[in-house]
């Protein structure tokens, strides 16, 4: 035995057990690891399997991001087409520069393989690498937890890939999986603080207001997750003097508050607005109290009432528990509660499969796989039982309450881009041809395969690009778009049906007082339009009146999931590969 001069007497050498049980201890993270990486890959795998069930499906909204990105390489500056005045039509600025640097890699808007276009190629596969990272982030964070870290990341991937919602936002061609891998790795960097007690270092706190910023400029509803490390804070320090807090905290806003106006300041500047042109068209307001709480009770009865019911009352037990794990499952809850009400808050989304939710279900599935991993390691015999009994029954009811939706989702994907291509950059493109028109003009709803092929100066009747017609969808103001249409833009051709043609006032009788001429016609009297004074051959009319009810799908529904080869404005029925 030997002394220290500070501190109690300190054996100089290990006993031969002792010795022999080290590399043991040491070799069993390196096992774990192991372990981890296998789940990892596991369920990045039952992921992608359901990924591709959806097919070349990629929605037709994230085309527009598509086209800018496309425009932003090509020098022209954040633009919707060449020709085009810079319009903040996106909203997802850190997904669109990852787009840009694979457009310049040469792996995005460059070629087809085996028939697929590498525009819906490359999307997926970024949606397949931040599947991959959230599950790293859950395992990073299950091993400071529990013994069994392989089985958090493991059950989650298993939960995310029947999670049809999920799924399908990932591969969608959006920003969803570049946002949920952001609150996912929020959730870990705090989990990773709150088990190692440096929650109150600058690491966390910086990192934390930096991952906030990156998540506010991936989707603006992104922005509540600057607010996790601070109410983590206010939680789980409770001995640390208010300074002590104060500090940290302050450098968190610091780090999200300072880039963030910045950016605010380089947006106002080149587009004139605060927020992007597509918050403008949207015209979200903050929802009633019965109606935040109807959106957030319709996502929970998506999820399943026995799961939502069996996971808080497995929550409650381990919040009842002092110690580390407490304040780690407080690090998930946090940015958990603060995304699921940003979702209530958020205006009901026409695409459907609850596509404002995908952070909520990456961090309700970690908060729910280290619940129930931790209950039945820390369990009686009989607790272990009675935990992963009930937790199988329940997400066995959730996963089969998803089935039908699933299927039909499968079925009909929201509003495909190639569905777009096909149906109005094709279309129009072969309008113009058949007609001998040259320099023509658009104006339509559904944007972003049509940007990617058309040859034609496109409108957005959906106002997501265009400014003005933005303010007058906010206002409700139809007469206002009326004038804005028919007496400034005056576009050679317009397409609105359904919904867009009755909330704007683009009807047959109007259409028809304009000087518009039909080119086809949907059940409903509305459908593809041409400026009867823009058309130098009259005597055509006919003739492709003709064709467009022979060949022109009546909805956008009728078109081919596959968009073919390249996609390159000018594209027609003629240049189809």
């Amino acid at each position: 035995m030997t002394r220290t001069a500070t501190g109690p007497p300190v054996r100089a050498e290990r006993t031969e057990t002792e010795r022999n049980r080290a590399p043991q201890a040491a070799a069993r993270p390196r096992a774990r690891w192991w372990a981890d990486g296998a789940a990892v890959a596991v369920g990045t795998a039952l992921i992608g399997w359901e990924g591709s069930r959806l097919g070349q499906w990629v929605v037709d909204d994230a085309a527009i991001t598509f086209a800018y990105a496309r425009s932003i390489d090509e020098g022209l500056g954040p633009v919707q087409q060449p020709g085009a005045p810079p319009v903040e039509g996106y909203s997802n600025p850190t997904w669109l520069a990852l787009l840009v640097v694979g457009r310049r890699l040469g792996l995005f808007d460059h070629r087809a393989m085996l028939g697929v276009p590498d525009l819906v190629l490359y999307p997926k596969l970024l949606g397949l690498l931040c599947a991959a990272g959230i599950l790293v982030a859950i395992a990073s964070a299950a091993r400071l937890l529990v013994t069994f870290s392989w089985v958090v990341t493991a059950l989650s991937g298993v939960l995310l890939a029947a999670n049809i919602s999920f799924v399908a936002w990932v591969f969608s061609g959006l920003e969803n999986p570049l946002y949920a891998l952001l609150a996912a790795v929020l959730a870990s960097v705090l989990v990773r603080a709150c088990a190692t007690g440096t929650l109150l270092d600058r690491g966390p706190a910086v990192s934390s207001g930096l991952l906030a910023l990156a998540a506010a400029l991936t989707r603006p509803d992104g922005a509540v997750l600057a607010g996790a490390y601070p109410l983590l804070l206010l939680l789980s320090v409770r001995r640390a003097n208010l300074t002590s807090r104060m500090r940290p905290a302050a450098l968190s806003i610091a780090a999200f508050t300072v880039p963030y106006a910045a950016f605010l300041v380089w947006r106002y500047t080149l587009f004139g607005r605060l927020v992007p042109n597509t918050a403008v068209a949207k015209a979200q307001k903050l929802p009633e109290p019965a109606v935040f709480a109807k959106t957030i009770g319709e996502l929970l009865t998506f999820a399943g009432w026995s799961a939502v019911l069996t996971a808080l009352a497995g929550i409650a037990m381990l919040l009842a528990r002092r110690g580390p794990l407490r304040a780690a499952l407080a690090a998930v809850l946090v940015p958990l509660s603060l995304t699921l009400g940003a979702f209530g808050v958020l205006q009901r989304d026409w695409m459907g499969l609850y596509r404002f939710a995908t952070p909520v279900w990456v961090l309700a599935t970690m908060a729910v796989a280290l619940t129930v991993t931790a209950l039945v390691e820390r369990g009686t015999p009989r607790g272990r039982v009675l935990t992963a009994v009930a937790a199988s029954l329940a997400l066995l009811l959730s996963w089969v309450g998803q089935w039908q939706p699933a299927a039909a989702f499968r079925a009909r994907p929201t509003l495909p881009m190639c569905n777009i291509v096909n149906r109005d950059g094709v279309i129009f493109n072969e309008y113009a041809d058949r007609l001998g028109m040259r320099n023509a003009s658009l104006l339509l709803p559904s944007l972003g395969g049509t940007l990617l092929t058309s040859r034609h100066r496109v409108y957005d009747l959906a106002g997501l690009t265009e400014p003005r017609i933005a303010e007058a969808l906010a206002a409700q103001d139809t007469k206002g778009l009326q004038a804005y249409v028919f007496g400034e833009l005056r576009p050679t051709f317009i397409h609105a049906v359904g919904y867009w043609a009755r909330s704007t006032g683009m009807t047959a009788p109007r259409l028809t007082a304009e000087g518009y001429v039909p080119l086809m016609r949907t059940n409903e009297g509305t459908g593809d339009w041409v400026l009867a004074d823009a058309v130098d051959h009259p005597e055509r009319l006919k003739s492709v009146r003709a064709w467009a009810d022979r060949a022109v799908p009546k909805d956008y529904e009728s078109g081919h999931h596959s968009c073919g080869g390249v996609l390159r404005p000018g594209r027609s029925s003629a240049h189809d590969s």
